[in-house]
């Protein structure tokens, strides 16, 4: 069953072109194979393949083979390059973005975005969120999650709001007003318990 048109850009037919451009527009100087990027943004990789061919076909990114991979990278030199990656910074890239900057920080045991942002991405009606709000489980150092979160918020275009909470305390208080809310609603995810470092 289709998804239609993503709330968070409804000029795209579905979330998955979204995850795939954004994927690519954000990593500008790297390569991908085809299975990277279905892995990274949670889609099937002939999902991955059809998206690719269509921005290859558009001239949107560069496509080189190395035995039998197929290995893709944004085409900066395009025109259209800068606002494309603005654009999907400000729409999709919560996910990639903070999962780059997340994923080696000590002490992530597991990491979601909550709020508008998460509500948008499931589909909900609403305005476009003005932040981010995430919440990362797990003893990381809050000066350290400071300064992820104002590195985060100058590139996706809007304030980040990381709030830490103690696994032990995430784990036991199944009656915390916080966690009742945040689980309640749509949460998107960053890191998965066990994934980062």
């Amino acid at each position: 069953m289709k998804d239609g048109a993503p709330l968070l850009l409804p000029l795209l037919r579905s979330r998955a072109q979204g995850e795939v451009l954004a994927w690519i527009m954000l990593h500008p100087h790297q390569e991908f194979s085809l299975v990277e990027i279905a892995k990274a943004v949670g889609v099937s990789s002939p999902t991955v393949m059809r998206e690719v061919d269509r921005l290859a076909d558009a001239g949107l990114v560069r496509e080189v083979r190395r035995g039998n991979q197929r290995l893709v990278s944004a085409e900066t030199d395009s025109v259209v390059f800068p606002p494309l990656a603005a654009l999907m910074a400000v729409t999709f890239g919560p996910v990639p973005v903070l999962r780059d900057l997340l994923i080696d920080v000590v002490g992530v045991r597991e990491a979601y975005i909550y709020g508008s942002w998460a509500a948008r991405h499931a589909q909900e009606p609403g305005p476009v969120p003005k932040d981010i709000d995430v919440l990362v489980i797990g003893t990381a150092d809050l000066d350290e999650l400071d300064e992820v979160a104002a590195v985060a918020s100058a590139r996706l275009g809007r304030e980040v709001s990381i709030r830490r909470v103690r696994p032990t305390a995430w784990d036991r208080d199944t009656e915390d007003p916080f966690k009742a809310t945040v689980t309640s609603r749509p949460m998107v995810t960053l890191i998965a318990c066990g994934e980062a470092a």
